[in-house]
């Protein structure tokens, strides 16, 4: 294996702490889905129209007028991984739709920040597809998140499984795209959307996200933290990550995350930008467009981003300065209270959990209940329509 040029110092430095960890996560830069390539790789002589209709057709399970390829692909998806226990996903279920704005919280001001901090946001850059369509993308991330978290939502049938494998089929389409552009050097930058990155995208979903939700005054008992992190063990499954680069408890996936971005190259232009972009993208998520309070709201989050992800990663991401001391433990007194209050005040408790779950819903959908099931057509996203 050749190293890609722009890992190599961050991954001697990652070799110090844990050699076997940063061998592996190098190897997984220069790997892609070879399953879901080959699947792609059949579709690009087709029409869009073919694509998308293969591809539906797939999502329910009637894959066999599809090429090979397209049906070994779904073949794939559809091995059940034998450690996957539906009986136990309901408490993770319960224990994030009932704390589902201090998850939405986390997920928006955190995770996905630290996400677009690594190489990956070099690819998203290149597509435009995060600048161009912030709040869809806002939304689209949001409503995989609520969807595998729904009762039944990893069922064959369900709209969270449909969607974990909808985004590898997306990303195996926008990495042929880039590979094949000539826009993009494999020898200096690796595989686009790596196996190495969509591993770390689901350890910093689950771990990281789990972190910063109990950070903003969640609350996770034993049961529904195993719960959580079996679900997004296997929506990472669905989207492509490989077996053995896999986090089955909390701590693996904290542990993955923090020797993943040691790994990593040091946040440049295109990392800044897609970070910032999130962040004043949130408002317009909200629904939130007079300039004023767009700023104000902007601000807030910038300084709840700064606290989960600390003073050094915001900087390197020109984040705007902010102390931000009291931010932190005013959000989780206030989510005390309001614990105190379910907990005593039963119709105020069963009105909070609508309004949470309105809420939730209302941030999610952009296109109603509707899945599209058609792949990019073109690597750059002025040329597209919206996925």
């Amino acid at each position: 294996m050749i190293e890609p040029t722009i890992y190599r110092a961050p991954l001697a430095r990652a070799r110090a702490v844990d050699a076997p960890f940063a061998d592996r996560y190098a190897a997984a830069t220069t790997e892609g889905d070879p399953i879901a390539d080959a699947a792609m790789a059949a579709l690009r002589e087709v029409s869009a129209e073919q694509q998308r209709e293969w591809l539906s057709a797939g999502m329910e399970g009637s894959a066999a007028a599809a090429p090979e390829a397209v049906r070994a692909f779904f073949a794939d998806a559809e091995r059940v991984p034998d450690w996957w226990d539906p009986a136990l996903a309901p408490p993770g279920c319960r224990a994030m739709i009932g704390q589902a704005e201090l998850f939405l919280a986390g997920f928006v001001g955190g995770t996905l920040i630290e996400g677009f901090a690594s190489m990956i946001a070099r690819s998203f850059a290149l597509t435009g597809r995060i600048v161009d369509q912030g709040v869809r993308r806002l939304q689209q991330n949001n409503r995989h998140l609520v969807e595998i978290f729904l009762p039944g939502g990893l069922d064959r049938e369900g709209d969270g499984w449909k969607l974990s494998v909808r985004i590898r089929l997306q990303h195996a389409r926008v990495r042929d795209l880039i590979r094949r552009s000539g826009e993009w050097d494999e020898a200096v930058l690796g595989v686009p959307l790596s196996a190495a990155h969509v591993a770390l995208a689901t350890a910093a979903f689950s771990g990281t996200l789990l972190k910063h939700a109990t950070a903003l005054g969640a609350r996770m008992d034993t049961a529904e933290t195993h719960s959580f992190m079996m679900i997004w063990r296997y929506s990472g499954q669905l989207m492509g990550v490989a077996p053995d680069l896999q986090c089955a408890t909390f701590e693996d996936a904290r542990r993955f995350h923090q020797l993943a971005m040691l790994c990593e190259p040091e946040p440049d232009i295109d990392n800044i930008i897609l970070a910032n972009a999130l962040v004043n993208s949130a408002p317009l998520l909200l629904g939130i467009d007079a300039p004023a309070k767009r700023r104000a709201l902007s601000r807030y989050i910038y300084r709840v981003s700064r606290c989960l992800i600390g003073d050094e990663l915001a900087d390197k991401l020109n984040f705007p300065p902010g102390r931000g001391v009291l931010t932190l433990p005013l959000l989780r007194g206030r989510m005390a209270l309001d614990r105190a209050l379910r907990r005593t005040l039963p119709a105020f408790d069963r009105s909070r959990r609508l309004s949470q779950f309105t809420q939730l819903m209302e941030l999610s959908f952009h296109d109603g209940k509707r899945i599209d099931h058609g792949v990019p057509q073109h690597l750059h996203a002025e040329k597209d329509r919206p996925q």
